[in-house]
């Protein structure tokens, strides 16, 4: 039976590039997800005469959220025209980094923070209808009703990093209501 490849990548959005990604249904018998293009014109990656851009499949784990045999596809952009790393692909240079230093023991700490929002933008926890919430102080790693806003979804996505097989060593809620973090 068919399955679903979620290919992820980041574009050339600048100075904060944004997560990519499209859908490739692929068949039972398909054990790897191969390389496929997109159109980079339309992700700050290409111009419109020449928009093909090349996502190749870096990492595949589960997909937590679809399940089944469905995964996810992480990759990274190359260049169409001579299956280089597309500028843009700060993922290239790390690979060239770990390749040198092959034998040395790499270590990679990663510590990414995020604020929730509501539709209207206003982040999660700060008064309806605009206003400040109370000051800095008890939302830090805080436990309570008025103290953390949004550990509902924090657990549902530590949990998903889990069930995908991703290396997760834990969250912690930050400084301002909404606000977490995950290592």
């Amino acid at each position: 039976m068919a399955y679903q490849a979620e290919y992820i990548w980041i574009d050339g959005h600048e100075p904060t590039p944004l997560l990519r990604s499209k859908t490739k249904v692929l068949a039972d018998e398909v054990t790897d997800p191969p390389i496929w293009g997109f159109d980079g014109s339309s992700t700050q990656q290409a111009t419109g005469d020449k928009s093909d851009c090349v996502l190749r499949p870096t990492f595949v784990c589960p997909d937590p959220i679809r399940g089944g045999r469905n995964v996810l596809v992480m990759c990274e952009v190359l260049l169409a025209s001579n299956m280089r790393a597309h500028p843009s692909n700060t993922r290239a240079a790390c690979a060239r980094i770990e390749k040198k230093y092959k034998d040395d023991e790499m270590i990679f700490g990663l510590e990414q923070e995020y604020t929730m929002m509501r539709p209207d933008g206003s982040p999660l926890g700060f008064p309806a209808g605009g206003g400040q919430p109370a000051p800095q102080g008890p939302y830090y790693c805080g436990v309570g009703t008025g103290r953390v806003i949004g550990r509902e979804i924090v657990e549902e996505h530590t949990q998903a990093c889990i069930d995908a097989g991703l290396s997760i060593s834990g969250t912690n809620a930050e400084v301002m209501p909404g606000q977490w973090e995950f290592q």
